[in-house]
């Protein structure tokens, strides 16, 4: 079921999403959390779509800003409205989504535009699926949020979005360059799992330049292992986008991990076999519900994104590359 309140109040929709529960059985007793999600006109039904899927394993109450971007010309004089759409039942997966569409002064105050609509005592969540602010920590919206969650392989320079996420970063911040490298990061510990329990002298990883999950996977590699990472970025034009592979060197020979297709990678160890390793790229709705699993700061990825990046440009630095 879907409500439309055109030049409405964030009051008003509070209103109807009681009457709508006491109408239609639609409660809010069984939701964990509250997702707010920071987008577009043009960006609302993908990151929708996305948080309906995760709901089904993490019933929440979504709440959507959607407005144009600041600097479009002649936003400061637009007419101050708010139109809100709420969707129920089937238009909603598991959760509850609340669109609210604001424009000109109604839209400078993205906090008071949420806070009444906010689920009691639960978590709250804020996800910026395109642009994010300069400190998602500092907003208006990731002050009120435990987890912050962005997606640096959105923005225009994936890998000097990672620098600023670094400089910026505060305990909650998450982003899904780091959530995408959950498989990888599996099957890399699953191998050096097994013997020889030889020590890792050497890290290679290659990537296209728009995957900053490349540049992420070579900092967790150099900090976990204690060896130098080389981070090797390729052009679009090589037509391959995300992680290629990984090179690991050891004394007894050397491990590889590359992708040579799409969602599958090949495994080569010295004396085995050659595998074939299902290595999909994550979906948005993966990545979501990945993320919504853990509700405490992700100290692992606060290590990588400050201390192990670190490592990495400065390798790049001392070797002239630019990373």
């Amino acid at each position: 079921m879907i409500v439309e309140l055109p030049d409405t109040t964030t009051s008003q929709v509070s209103k109807t999403l009681v009457k709508i529960r006491e109408e239609g059985g639609v409660v809010a007793l069984g939701r964990v959390l509250t997702l707010v999600i920071a987008t577009v006109p043009e960006g609302e039904e993908e990151a929708i779509e996305a948080a309906n899927d995760a709901s089904r394993e993490h019933p929440m109450r979504v709440i959507v800003v959607s407005k144009d971007d600041e600097d479009d010309a002649g936003a400061d004089a637009e007419e101050s409205r708010l139109d809100a759409e709420i969707r129920v039942g089937g238009d909603a997966g598991a959760s509850e989504v609340i669109i609210l569409r604001a424009r000109g002064d109604a839209a400078q105050d993205e906090q008071s535009l949420v806070m009444g609509l906010l689920l009691p005592d639960a978590p709250v969540v804020a996800w910026w699926p395109g642009a994010a602010p300069a400190v998602p920590g500092d907003s208006p919206l990731g002050r009120i949020a435990q987890r912050r969650i962005t997606d640096a392989s959105t923005q225009p320079d994936p890998q000097a979005a990672l620098v600023h996420l670094a400089e910026s970063y505060r305990p909650g911040d998450a982003d899904f360059a780091w959530t995408r490298l959950t498989l990888w990061r599996a099957q890399l510990a699953a191998v050096l799992d097994q013997p020889p329990y030889v020590p890792v002298t050497a890290v290679s990883v290659t990537g296209a330049v728009d995957s900053p999950s490349t540049t992420l996977l070579a900092a967790w590699l150099s900090m976990q292992l204690g060896a130098p990472a080389d981070c090797a970025l390729t052009g679009l034009e090589h037509g391959s986008h995300g992680i290629h592979g990984v090179h690991l060197v050891r004394s007894t020979g050397r491990i590889e991990l590359v992708r040579d297709q799409p969602g599958v990678a090949t495994l080569r160890q010295p004396g085995q076999p050659v595998h074939d390793v299902a290595l999909p790229r994550r979906s948005l709705r993966d990545c979501l519900a990945d993320e919504l699993r853990r509700l405490d700061p992700d100290e692992l990825y606060g290590e990588v994104i400050t201390r192990g990046l670190a490592l990495v440009s400065q390798r790049a630095a001392d070797e002239g590359v630019t990373v």
